[in-house]
């Protein structure tokens, strides 16, 4: 135990591990939706197991079941890496415990999001589940940058008026309706993950303009939130995040314009799954550098004591017999 103590106890360790998770839970989106944009969606027809005999593909299933196996098989990663989160939290000295509760969180929503993805194969992707089991991913992500940002030490806001708070507010809230109405979009769109895979049956052309009349509600929020922000002389890295989210919103808004004048190719579609993750922690990131408080780290280890030194000879005598200053 001490030795993991010793690998795992440093606030640096843990900070990098975050970090990790984090990424790494980006990273797993973008497989996720390489799945979806090959067909491998059932290329492992069953779930846990590949098959109804092995856990793992087999030849005969082809590239298909390769790449549905080793997008099962990166979760195994995220959640090692969740894991050792969780143990480099609880060999902190002192511990924190808001550190060990998100450590705790992240490492808990990896089994959901996997039973969730499980659904989705057993009900033949039914583009529902499928936009469920993104969203999860979603809020995965979001209690990994809440434990990476408060493994920093470093203050996470200044108080800001109420109505900038409620305008940072809405921002997020408009921010998660763009997810999830793209989940739909997606759903209702020609990448199914699999031939057989049904549709939602909306009209994709009504949905996508709902999904774009959210986008530019979204930047419109942005770009005066950052305005706000500005005359409001709020902090340097409040305007910072505001101005991040703006850029990431207009790049994700050029790939999204991209993909939809140009059919939907597979390439682009995937690059729209990441940048939406992008948007997401961009947004998070407006939120927390907004939000009152500091965040929660590991103090540093404490130093030695100086050296005893004597006191002077006035302030060892006693007051009455002190010095009295010129």
């Amino acid at each position: 135990m001490s030795f993991i103590r010793r690998v795992l106890g440093t606030p640096m360790v843990l900070r990098r591990l975050a970090l990790a998770s984090l990424l790494a839970n980006i990273g797993l989106v973008g497989t996720g939706g390489a799945v979806r944009l090959t067909g491998s969606g059932l290329g492992c027809p069953t779930w846990p197991r590949c098959t109804a005999d092995s856990y793992t593909t087999t030849r005969e299933m082809g590239v298909h079941g390769m790449i549905e196996f080793g997008n099962r098989s990166l979760t195994f990663v995220v959640a090692l890496l969740a894991l050792a989160c969780v143990v480099s939290a609880l060999c902190q000295r002192p511990r924190s415990r808001p550190l060990t509760l998100w450590s705790a969180l992240v490492l808990a929503q990896i089994p959901a999001q996997a039973v969730i993805g499980g659904i989705t194969v057993l009900t033949n992707l039914n583009p529902w589940v499928v936009g469920l089991h993104f969203l999860a991913s979603m809020v995965v992500i979001a209690a990994a940058y809440q434990l990476w940002v408060r493994t920093a030490g470093a203050p996470s806001g200044a108080a800001l008026a109420r109505p900038l708070r409620t305008l940072t507010r809405l921002t997020v809230i408009v921010a998660a309706a763009v997810l999830a109405v793209g989940t739909v979009v997606t759903g209702s769109g020609p990448h199914a993950g699999d031939a057989g895979a049904r549709r939602t049956g909306l009209d994709p052309q009504e949905i996508s303009q709902l999904h774009t009349d959210l986008v530019f509600l979204l930047l419109g929020l942005s770009v005066a939130l950052w305005y706000a922000l500005r005359a409001a002389g709020a902090p340097a890295r409040a305007r910072r995040a505001a101005e991040w989210l703006i850029a990431v919103e207009l790049a994700q808004g050029v790939i999204g314009f991209v993909q939809y004048f140009t059919h939907l190719p597979a390439l682009a579609v995937g690059l729209h799954m990441i940048g939406a993750a992008a948007v997401w922690v961009a947004t998070l990131a407006v939120l927390e550098t907004t939000r009152p408080g500091a965040a929660v780290a590991p103090p540093p280890a404490p130093q030695a004591a100086p050296a005893h030194q004597p006191a002077p000879a006035s302030e060892a005598l006693p007051p009455t017999l002190a010095r009295p200053h010129a």
